[in-house]
């Protein structure tokens, strides 16, 4: 059972490695944004610091209403994440975190 839950950890990071800086930026913010993940960490001061760093490097984000429909990988990982437990959708987290600073 443990394996599993690392296995689905695991295969969300793969695809998280593989998207750009600017994708990684918008799952943050869909992450932290979202009713559905619960999250150990204070959700509003991450949003805060994604929704900063991506408002520098996109000028969609900046200018107006983004179509996460747009965005089929983030829309995937977002569906995988919220089918994991709280533990699972934190280190799903960390891990974006650590990987944009």
């Amino acid at each position: 059972m443990n394996n599993m839950i690392d296995d689905k950890v695991k295969n969300v990071i793969d695809i998280i490695k593989k998207m750009d800086l600017e994708n990684k930026l918008r799952l943050g913010v869909c992450m932290s944004s979202s009713t559905y993940t619960n999250l150990r960490y204070n959700k509003a001061h991450i949003y805060s610091i994604f929704d900063k760093k991506l408002k520098e490097t996109d000028n969609e984000y900046l200018t107006s209403y983004v179509n996460m429909r747009k965005y089929p990988t983030i829309l995937f990982v977002m569906a995988k994440i919220m089918e994991m437990n709280n533990q699972e959708q934190s280190q799903v987290a960390m891990y974006l975190f650590n990987s944009i600073n």
